[in-house]
């Protein structure tokens, strides 16, 4: 009897145990693949440009501003290089900055850096295509953004020692007080974002300064349920987790990375008056498709022609001989067609 008793609670332990590994597997096996194929993507990773400035700011006591990192993946479309236009002309007024541009792009586009480049500002630029596995998906699962993200945090891990880190996209919009505020964080702060969902507005919930829940349109089971421009990390405290990931897995990125960096609610630093202002917005550009124009004649004698290939190069348009949108403009005698 007893030895039936003993083989039944054996057989009924390894059971369990091999039910919470399958249940372990399931719920990983996503950012296991996810690994697995940034693995295999790291041979497409180009550094394109790096341009560092030695020299520190300090405040008016004399004293070091901590290193802002500011991630901003991006990728080719009509909009990319007016959004980032816009965006750099903000970073230029913010002092200890760091500009790491990732870009979905199996190649360095030259025009981008030239771009990047006359904003003077301490910049990393690379060629960071998404893993081709993801661009099958249909479009609302496509994880946009992740590998480049994925690839500015390798990098901050080998080449940051202090700082902060903040993710930007290009179609954010910024008030500068942000970054005064985002810059002294010790673990990692949160602030509201505008423009996000059907409330209008994603924001940790504050009650007598400590952060006690998030107001968000779509929690979908989250324990952090905040925007990618809603938080900012310390580079000492990502440095204490070097095993912190962000999924290829579509409205769960910042959850997961918050939560692979083990912080708790009350670690929160809730800035923005206490999470009661807006200092960013998801503004986001309307994303229309790129026409194709029909070039018949190169060389009208006029600027138009030059204009034309200068918008080409930055992938507002596409160009062809054979199909497309026929051109023309007009002057005192009517419409002249090219």
């Amino acid at each position: 009897m007893d030895n039936m008793r003993s083989l039944r609670c054996t057989f009924m332990v390894m059971v369990g145990l091999m039910v919470i590994t399958v249940i372990t597997i399931w719920n990983l096996q996503g950012y296991m693949a996810a690994d697995t194929v940034l693995a295999m993507s790291d041979d497409n990773l180009q550094l394109c440009y790096e341009s560092i400035v030695m020299k520190s700011s300090v405040n008016s006591n004399n004293v070091k501003l901590p290193m802002i990192y500011f991630v901003t993946p991006t990728y080719p479309r009509r909009e990319q290089f007016p959004e980032l236009m816009r965006l750099g002309q903000t970073l230029m007024h913010v002092k200890n900055l760091h500009w790491i541009v990732a870009d979905d792009n199996k190649n360095c586009n030259p025009n981008l850096i030239s771009l990047l480049k006359k904003f003077e500002i301490p910049l990393t630029v690379f060629a960071s295509p998404m893993p081709e596995v993801y661009r099958k998906r249909d479009k609302q699962q496509v994880p946009r953004g992740v590998a480049n993200r994925r690839a500015a945090l390798s990098w901050i891990r080998n080449n940051a020692e202090s700082g902060v880190l903040y993710f930007g996209d290009d179609d954010n919009t910024f008030d500068l007080d942000l970054f005064q505020e985002i810059r002294h964080t010790k673990k990692v702060s949160m602030f509201p974002v505008g423009l996000i969902g059907e409330f209008a507005v994603s924001a940790p919930v504050v009650k007598e300064g400590k952060v006690v829940g998030f107001f968000d349109s779509w929690p979908a089971n989250r324990r952090f349920p905040v925007d990618m421009a809603g938080f900012a990390v310390s580079i000492e405290f990502l440095k204490l987790s070097p095993g912190a990931i962000m999924p290829f897995k579509v409205g769960f990125e910042e959850d997961v990375f918050l939560k692979s960096l083990g912080i708790r609610y009350e670690d929160i630093e809730p800035l923005a008056d206490n999470c009661t202002k807006i200092l960013v917005w998801h503004t986001q550009t309307v994303n229309k498709p790129i026409p194709t124009l029909r070039i018949v004649n190169e060389d009208t004698g006029t600027s138009i022609n030059e204009l034309i290939n200068n918008i080409s190069e930055m992938g507002v348009i596409k160009s062809s001989q054979r199909k497309g949108t026929s051109l023309y403009y007009t002057n005192s005698n009517g419409r002249i067609t090219f």
